[in-house]
């Protein structure tokens, strides 16, 4: 039923649909607010950068300062702080651009409204042995002097156990003991955890997140003052350290459970390792999962709703099912971290410059199921967290990592990101301890457009229409919740501990498999299958319709999921089991659900050969995977869209086979925007788009598209290719610590081998020569460019061309002139080397509070032991000659 409130946030949803649609095609950063000490004056500059770069929204962080600047801090929702959110919002709308805000500071959700009884809490225990005859009359006194006392129990030997709650009186436990026993006194107590990174007037205890009366008074001060226009309200990835505990948790646990507790508390307490126990665990860790997700997530968002925000959320980290916190927000997001490899020809992975990365796919996939079960059109991710160490990220580095994301479903980049520097700020300005930082007052600024660009170029046509994929993956997180995991009843399901839940597991087998061979997928939980139904065969969920649910070796499945798993299969849908659930979770009734279970698995067939099974079925797989490109498809009203990425090491030139059929494809070029009809055939029924993909590049297919006439444009190499030579006049021309004097090369190689003060320069360089036609007939000619760092400008007889950014280097010239053709190729180098300068030089730039800089391994950051690092062009300038390729 649609509550009146709904109805009104519904519709102004929709009324400024069009705008939110323009704003989240292009990508966003997060915005680090130092201090808050933030002017309007650095707010409009900052802004109307982003905004001529072609981002199309911030999320604004604040966190600790800049020594120096204290005079400055805005202490966070005072008035002054205030005063600039509602100018950064009324500014921002008048750039076209979008304003989303953590609801705090730094991370997690905390402050200094969040008072002991609310702040995040644990269970805490004292033991003593007690023989029998024994009296024991002592205070109960906690460790933590706020914890509060829950539970007095004693166990004995042949599973004996005592409630003595009753025995209790204040703190005092008076009381004979019978036997020989072991007494637990058992406590609320709090973390004693602080926000993290807060900035000033945001310090203080982390939230309370099982709780609802903790989330309610939480939001009492943003009622008050959170008056400015946002479009969406973030919350981090859940770093709510060791909270494994919250008021009435027993209560709860005994609602949701059927069982109370108490009577296995020393099971938990004393870390046993048995399968009672660890029912006991996987049922406590689902009931902070459901406390999490009821009491905490959907009222936030609720709240949001009610002051006409959206939501946006990273549930990683969390100790609940991710699929259903994820699906708790608007937009969920997911989260890169370090780097990952690839076989692109060309592209540097300095292995002392990285962090190994978490971004596996089928963790990303659990963000965008999410939302593809449930018909949310926005994933969002944070990207780029550490991909390199400071002033070392290169735009080429950040392509592939990209198509990962958008591979994977994500189609709302965010940045990670920006840092809100006072304009009047030294070089390099103020900066976050973790991030690529996307700064206007850096090199990689200059070309940084050309990425930004790209990025909107994809998610313009992957926010369009709806997801297309044929399986429904089901993932078995009861599976995980009954593990020991070294007795710990409070498990985080983190992108940085992968190997601990997902990557040896028979559904991270299954998911791999499937997507190896052509297949896509999105992950349901037992709560999305709860919502589904069958329609024609096709087994639909509330976000989309899928051919095929896929069920892999399970070892705990609720009888519930069982019994609508057998309801969608006698409907007609298809449910393929890869093995009979063996065992039922947790501990209540167990006897009987087993006994169900034995006589509903008479029921499940298992397939012998999950691919022969799904043939048979005439779900079939997209072959282009043979070729080795990697994709995702989205239907739309016209028709569908693929997006290919060749992070092959070799090039692609073929005709790929695709199951849409279509009386046209459309290729496009998210790079270059060039289009065109591509070349088709058909071989047993079968259509084949021909595809040429250079390793590093990305297109689109498009079926459906009326109006283009124009033909795509294939080519083949004619001849080799040839030799630019030189001589190349050098000259910089902007950037510091200072402008090097111009220099007249005969050969390119690295701009800091040619002296101290170049060695020294981060900035732009241009290169000038002229050159001659080649001998020869072609219909094109290809510039190939040397080693290129990092990224280049291209004019040709004063034209603008474009500017190459990523690998390949190349790029495909217009008409030449016999003679004298003036070639301008403005190169920029990264920052590596004047922040390296700088530190040599003795000055100190690292002045911020808190953490202050580390580098990627969290370690004090020192430039000073780098080696310069190659700049400009390296090695030989070619020109290939090109002509038209249109039969195969």
């Amino acid at each position: 039923m649609i509550t009146k409130r709904l109805a009104l946030f519904l519709l102004l949803f929709c009324l400024n649909f069009l705008t939110l649609q323009a704003q989240s095609t292009k990508a966003w950063t997060r915005w680090w607010w130092m201090g808050s000490a933030v002017s309007k004056a650095g707010i409009k500059a900052q802004l109307t950068a982003f905004q001529q770069a072609g981002i199309g929204g911030v999320e604004i962080t604040p966190i600790y300062g800049v020594k120096g600047q204290e005079e400055n801090f805005l202490p966070f929702l005072s008035p002054q702080y205030l005063e600039m959110l509602e100018y950064t919002t009324h500014l921002a709308d008048s750039l076209g651009m979008g304003v989303d805000m953590v609801l705090g500071t730094g991370w997690p959700y905390g402050g200094p409204q969040v008072e002991p009884e609310h702040a995040a809490k644990r269970l805490e225990h004292q033991s003593f042995e007690v023989k029998a005859g024994e009296t024991f009359d002592q205070v109960l006194n906690a460790q933590n002097p706020n914890s509060k006392l829950e539970a007095v129990v004693a166990y004995g030997q042949g599973d004996f156990y005592l409630n003595l709650g009753d025995k209790v009186q204040g703190d005092r436990l008076l009381w004979t003991a019978d036997r020989d026993v072991k007494v637990y006194a058992v406590y609320e107590a709090k973390t004693g955890q602080k926000v993290k990174r807060a900035a000033p007037g945001g310090e203080g205890y982390t939230l309370d997140h099982y709780s609802r009366a903790a989330f309610t008074d939480y939001v009492v001060l943003y009622d008050e003052k959170l008056k400015a226009s946002i479009r969406a309200i973030f919350n981090d990835s859940f770093e709510v350290y060791g909270a494994d505990f919250t008021l009435g948790f027993f209560d709860v646990f005994e609602k949701l459970r059927g069982y109370d507790l108490k009577p296995y508390l020393n099971l938990l307490i004393e870390k046993v390792d048995s399968e009672l126990a660890n029912r006991v665990r996987s049922d406590y860790r689902e009931t902070l999962g459901d406390l999490l997700k009821v009491e905490f997530d959907r009222p936030w968002t609720a709240w949001a709703h009610s002051k006409g925000f959206l939501t946006k959320l990273q549930a990683h980290g969390s100790p609940g099912n991710l699929l259903d916190l994820y699906a708790s927000a608007d937009i969920p997001e997911c989260e890169t971290f370090g780097s990952m490899p690839f076989d692109i020809p060309g592209l540097r992975r300095e292995e002392s410059d990285i962090r190994p990365g978490d971004a596996d796919p089928m963790m990303l996939k659990f963000s965008s199921s999410a939302a593809h079960m449930t018909g949310k059109p926005l994933v969002s991710s944070e990207t780029f967290t550490w991909l390199r160490d400071h002033f070392k990220t290169a735009l080429s580095q950040t392509k592939p990592e990209l198509e990962e994301l958008f591979l994977s479903g994500i189609n709302h980049i965010f940045l990670h990101g920006a840092t809100y520097t006072d304009p009047q700020a030294e070089w390099p300005g103020w900066k976050f301890y973790a991030s690529v930082n996307f700064s206007p007052q850096l090199s990689i600024w200059r070309d940084a457009s050309a990425l930004f660009n790209y990025i909107e170029n994809c998610q313009r046509i992957l926010q369009s229409g709806q997801p297309d994929n044929e399986i429904a993956l089901y993932w078995p997180v009861y599976d995980n919740w009954a593990k020991y995991y070294e007795g710990n009843t409070f498990f985080q399901f983190k992108i940085h501990s992968l190997n601990e839940w997902l990557l040896e597991t028979p559904f991270y087998r299954a998911g791999q498999k499937l997507m190896k061979e052509g297949y896509s997928l999105d992950f349901f939980s037992d709560e999305f299958l709860q919502g589904a139904r069958v329609e024609n065969g096709q087994i639909i969920f509330p976000g989309g319709s899928y051919q095929a649910v896929i069920v892999p070796e399970v070892a705990h499945m609720p009888i519930e999921t069982l019994r609508k798993l057998l309801e969608l299969k006698d409907s007609g849908g298809q449910v393929i089991f890869l093995g009979k659930p063996k065992s039922v979770p947790g501990h209540f009734d167990l006897e009987q659900r087993l006994t169900q279970l034995k006589k509903m698995n008479n029921a499940v067939e298992v397939s012998e050969d999950l691919l022969e099974t799904l043939k048979a079925e005439r779900i079939m797989a997209e072959m282009l995977v043979d070729s080795g490109l990697k994709f995702i498809r989205r239907k739309t009203e016209e028709g569908h869209s693929y997006f290919l990425v060749n992070h092959l090491a070799q090039y692609v030139d073929a005709f790929v086979p695709v199951n849409v059929k279509s009386d046209s494809y459309a290729l496009f070029d998210p790079d270059t925007e060039r289009t065109g009809l591509a070349q088709t055939r058909t071989v047993d029924g079968k259509t084949l788009v021909r595809i040429q993909l250079k390793a590093g590049k990305s297109l689109f297919i498009q079926t459906g598209k009326s109006g283009s006439t124009e033909k795509w444009v294939y080519w083949k190499a004619s001849g080799t290719a040839k030799t630019i030579s030189g001589p190349y006049q050098l000259s910089f021309l902007e950037g510091g610590p200072s402008i090097p004097a111009p220099q007249k090369l005969t050969e390119l190689k690295s701009w800091t081998e040619l002296n101290a003060e170049a060695e020294a320069f981060s900035g732009t360089a241009v290169y000038e020569l002229s050159f001659d036609k080649p001998a020869g007939k072609s219909d094109a000619w290809l510039l190939q460019l040397p080693d290129v760092r990092e990224s280049a400008r291209i004019y040709l007889n004063d034209e603008y061309l474009g500017t190459l950014w990523a690998n390949p280097f190349e790029i495909v010239l217009p008409e030449l002139k016999d003679q004298d053709n003036r070639l301008r190729i403005e190169v920029t180098n990264l920052s590596a080397n004047r922040i390296r300068a700088l530190e040599l030089s003795g000055k100190e730039w690292k002045i911020f509070h808190e953490i202050n800089m580390v580098n990627k391994d969290y370690q004090p950051f020192d430039a000073k032991v780098w080696n310069p690092m190659p700049s400009g062009l390296i090695g030989e300038l070619r020109i290939q000659g090109m002509n038209e390729d249109g039969v195969r």
